[in-house]
């Protein structure tokens, strides 16, 4: 009795992390594979190939738990409590096959070149959601290079780690910087305990050295705080800005702290105040505003093809089934088909 009442509280405490996520190319192998003992490792890859040809071929053959595209939309491909076939031959700290204790996300990109701050900030928040779930710390986030290993071979006699470089970038410090993972393994517990040898030399520098090759294209990305301070910061009274385009309301209404000084010596006459303009709440009103649908979101078509550098600005809106989401606020994984895009 006690273990049903655990196995039932444990369900309703992953319920409470539910990961938005699209069920479109939701793998028809769900139903033949086998739940997963346990959830040890959370393992980033890269598919190396475009989105269209990664998600078939990854549906098809199960071949991983989410895929996150390049437009930052998640897509489930095998239940997250199930046996996804992302590693291959591998092994970590002694255990091989690991498949059978880890979660395996695609990242629709290549190894060695940089990601938009879209994608990395929806896989950000999707490998936190899975941390929280299976109470996961930042040094069992990996990349699929760390735990593949290769066999003996005419040009390496000994199993040796090296077999492929897959999600290489994720291991460096930089990017790990943006995915708010703030530690990393310092050592391959396999090589350490002479389990396998190194058979890629470079890779072992990018892994657990300081070989970062992308530390100037993120060098200037300033990340919040904490996780609650974005949601704050729409909030808070902050200037426009180019990048971001300021807070939800706050352009419209002047704040107390950027008022002049009264002057009681001698009295000012009274300015006009500018006339306080709402946020739209219904496509009427964007129109009233003087906003014009610029396009929707397809399959073919993203967000930032239709917005550009402004698909995150406060004076760029979203509209799906009557509701208007301003674009600062918008969760990247939550934009989808048939959205439209609204800017002046």
């Amino acid at each position: 009795m006690r273990a049903v009442c655990a196995l039932i509280l444990s369900l309703l405490c992953l319920e409470a992390f539910a990961v938005d996520a699209s069920d479109r190319y939701r793998s028809p192998r769900n139903p033949e594979r086998k739940i997963r003992p346990s959830t040890e490792l959370i393992v980033l890859h890269t598919t190396e190939a475009p989105a269209k040809s990664s998600l078939a071929k990854l549906s098809e053959r199960g071949e991983c738990h989410y895929c996150v595209t390049e437009d930052g939309t998640i897509y489930r491909i095998v239940d997250r409590d199930k046996e996804a076939f992302h590693a291959g031959r591998s092994m970590w700290n002694g255990k091989e096959d690991i498949d059978k204790y880890s979660i395996g996300i695609e990242c629709v990109g290549y190894h060695d070149k940089e990601m938009s701050l879209i994608q990395l900030y929806a896989i950000r928040d999707l490998v936190k959601d899975l941390k929280a779930m299976y109470r996961l710390t930042d040094d069992k986030v990996v990349t699929h290079s760390q735990v593949a290993y290769g066999a003996p071979n005419k040009w390496q006699k000994k199993k040796h780690r090296g077999r492929k470089r897959c999600g290489m970038l994720f291991a460096m410090p930089s990017v790990r910087r943006i995915l708010e993972l703030k530690t990393r393994m310092a050592i391959d517990p396999d090589v350490r305990a002479k389990r396998l040898v190194v058979g890629d030399p470079y890779l072992e520098k990018v892994l657990y050295g300081k070989t970062d090759t992308l530390r100037s294209a993120y060098a200037n990305v300033r990340l919040p705080k904490s996780s609650s301070s974005a949601v704050a910061a729409q909030t808070k009274p902050r200037a426009p800005s180019a990048s971001t385009g300021g807070g939800i309301m706050d352009w419209f209404r002047p704040s107390a702290s950027s008022a002049p000084p009264s002057q009681p010596a001698k009295q000012q006459p009274a300015r006009p105040r500018p006339a306080f303009k709402s946020i739209p709440s219904t496509i009427a009103e964007l129109k009233a505003q003087g906003y014009t649908l610029r396009g929707k979101v397809t399959p073919g078509c993203t967000a930032s093809q239709i917005a550009g550098a402004r698909w995150n600005r406060a004076d760029t809106y979203y509209t799906i089934r009557n509701k208007v989401i301003p674009g600062n606020t918008i969760n990247p994984a939550k934009i989808e088909v048939d959205m439209g895009i609204w800017m002046k």
